[in-house]
């Protein structure tokens, strides 16, 4: 397998940050995975962390009407698990609570104390154990990919997760053109610039809100539409909101004309030069 199949299920995938953690709004939550499910939105990203487990037990219990092999899910192990004594036993709690006996993804959610080959070597065992069907990374940056493409299997890694959206462009410069060369797709987390302090710059921009009047959409359509404009990325936004989940859906069929797109490049250039990686 490899991460050509995560693109073969399109580029627009459903993310859970915060979802399942509060009961009133469970079966919004739902409706809303459920609306992306049946509009052809097949990739589900959640993590162990979201909630402590409570966002993949929500996801399995929306993915249960759906066929298993139709789904692209991805799920994510904490720093303090990805290591010999933990990774399998948090996978095994994983599974359990998304209903399915394997993960298409599974990502090291973040770096931490174990030895890269340690956390490599397990995540290799459990592929070949069948599961997981591949594994990759998440919030790493470029020293971070170019340690792990030395070590053996390093380079089976099938994508890295990170924050990207208008606002935020910095793996332009550097990060996502390495991986593009080596053929390892970027999930571009909050692409609606969700993540810590929203943007409002962004949101009231006047590129942004002309593309939106132009296009008869909203203003965060335009900023994921900006995102599912890049190539060898997938984008991930997160609603448990079923209207809103139509709209995201809607920017599939929403293309950025030449001189949108420009505009808004103009508005919010990638930087200069090299930064920092965001994440929040």
């Amino acid at each position: 397998m490899t991460a050509n199949t995560m693109l073969q299920h399109g580029k627009l995938g459903m993310g859970t940050w915060f979802l399942g953690e509060r009961p009133s709004e469970r079966a919004s939550e739902i409706a809303a995975l459920h609306y992306g499910l049946e509009h052809g939105v097949s990739i589900i990203d959640t993590a162990e962390m979201y909630g402590g487990g409570r966002s993949e037990s929500l996801v399995g219990e929306a993915m249960r009407p759906f066929a298993r092999e139709n789904l692209f899910l991805i799920s994510k192990v904490l720093p303090s698990n990805a290591n010999r004594r933990n990774l399998e036993r948090s996978l095994d709690a994983s599974l359990k609570a998304l209903q399915t006996d394997y993960l298409d993804m599974y990502l090291y959610h973040w770096r931490g104390a174990t030895p890269l080959e340690e956390t490599v070597d397990i995540l290799e065992t459990m592929r070949e154990k069948g599961k997981i069907k591949a594994w990759g990374v998440s919030n790493f940056d470029l020293e971070d990919m170019e340690e792990l493409w030395d070590i053996p299997n390093g380079a089976n890694c099938q994508t890295n997760q990170v924050l990207y959206h208008l606002g935020s462009r910095g793996i332009e410069v550097v990060l996502k053109p390495w991986q593009d060369a080596r053929g390892v797709p970027t999930i571009a987390y909050c692409p609606l610039a969700q993540a810590g302090s929203l943007q409002r710059n962004l949101l009231n921009a006047p590129a942004v809100k002309q593309v939106a009047a132009e296009l008869g959409i909203s203003v965060y359509q335009v900023l994921l539409c900006f995102t599912l404009a890049q190539e060898n990325m997938v984008s991930i936004p997160r609603t448990g909101n079923p209207a809103h989940m139509k709209e995201l859906v809607d920017c599939l069929d929403i293309s950025l004309s030449a001189e949108q797109y420009a505009a808004l490049d103009k508005a919010f250039p990638k930087p200069p030069r090299r930064v920092p990686l965001d994440v929040e």
